[in-house]
């Protein structure tokens, strides 16, 4: 069995009777501080100064006094503990105080198209917490990139990765065009119409794509589309499609700034090609900093006008 002296805390409250001796001139009322016995707090003394190899205290049946040696370490060991308690309040005012720096992973396209404005906003709201961004469409482990909050975004279930995940929100990934691409090419008002159309799309699909639509009774319809450009994310479709190139599969946050600006329409907007969710992932998920509970609310509230029906 481990001594608590062997212990990181059993060693600090070593110290803290040493320091309590040192102060009150007596083990008696440095016990009746501490709330132990005498029996304990000169048990303390004694591991201390064995560890240590030197004597601290000198002993008289009335009352203790410092040593030469006892008198350096005590005025050393006052400042650090001085410096551990700044440090163990400032953890606990972590829990319920939004402050210091936040480190969010999230991907590529949602840094791009989404978290602008939030961002901003958020600072806006807490000005005293400052925000950094890691992009990347690579699953961070949250403990070994010391990332504070990933946001992902998955067509199922979030993979199981011992982390706590919470949703954000549901989300569709429906179809957008820009007004001038529609005013030079057409409305398509069918499923059917959308093969006449240029599209631009992912790397998910391939070749002559088959692209699978439901409506809001979830009844599927197959259409083939010939994709004339492909990217690797969602954040350059966005742009394309923005720009003309072509009728776009995006999810719903990606699209929302655009669509609202105006330079985004949604196409057959009763269909769908597939559904979403966006978590916020932490390492301590309730039991987060207070810094990253406000982050997530935050989003949570932003993004909830984004949700499926809110068009």
């Amino acid at each position: 069995m481990v001594e608590e002296s062997e212990t990181i805390g059993g060693a600090v409250e070593d110290l803290r009777a040493f320091c309590a001796v040192a102060d009150l001139g007596t083990v008696s009322a440095a016990a009746q501080r501490l709330g132990e016995t005498k029996g304990g707090v000169s048990r303390r003394l004694s591991r201390l100064e064995r560890r240590l190899g030197v004597a601290l205290l000198a002993r008289t049946p009335r009352a203790v006094s410092l040593t030469e040696e006892g008198r350096a370490f005590f005025a050393r060991t006052r400042e650090a503990l001085g410096l551990l308690d700044d440090a163990a309040e400032t953890a606990r005012a972590s829990r319920s105080v939004p402050d210091g720096h936040l480190r969010v992973t999230a991907p590529v396209d949602l840094g791009m198209d989404v978290l602008p404005p939030l961002v901003t906003g958020f600072r806006a709201a807490y000005p005293q917490i400052t925000v950094e961004l890691v992009l990347t469409d690579t699953a961070l482990d949250l403990a070994a990139n010391r990332i504070d909050l990933a946001l992902r975004a998955t067509p199922g279930a979030l993979p199981d990765s011992g982390y706590r995940a919470s949703t954000l929100l549901s989300f569709a990934i429906a179809l957008y065009a820009s007004p001038a691409y529609l005013d030079a090419h057409g409305v398509p008002d069918t499923p059917a119409a959308l093969a006449d159309h240029e599209w631009v799309v992912s790397r998910e699909l391939t070749g002559a794509a088959r692209l699978t639509l439901t409506d809001r009774r979830n009844r599927p319809v197959t259409v083939i589309v010939r994709p004339g450009v492909r990217t690797t994310d969602y954040a350059s479709v966005h742009r394309i499609a923005a720009a003309g190139g072509g009728i776009a599969p995006l999810p719903e946050p990606v699209a929302r700034r655009s669509l609202e600006e105006g330079h985004l329409v949604r196409v057959l907007p009763e269909w769908q090609c597939a559904s979403g969710t966006l978590y916020a992932v932490s390492l301590r998920g309730s039991e987060a900093p207070a810094r990253v509970r406000a982050f997530r609310a935050y989003l949570r509230q932003a993004l909830a006008p984004a949700r499926p029906g809110d068009h």
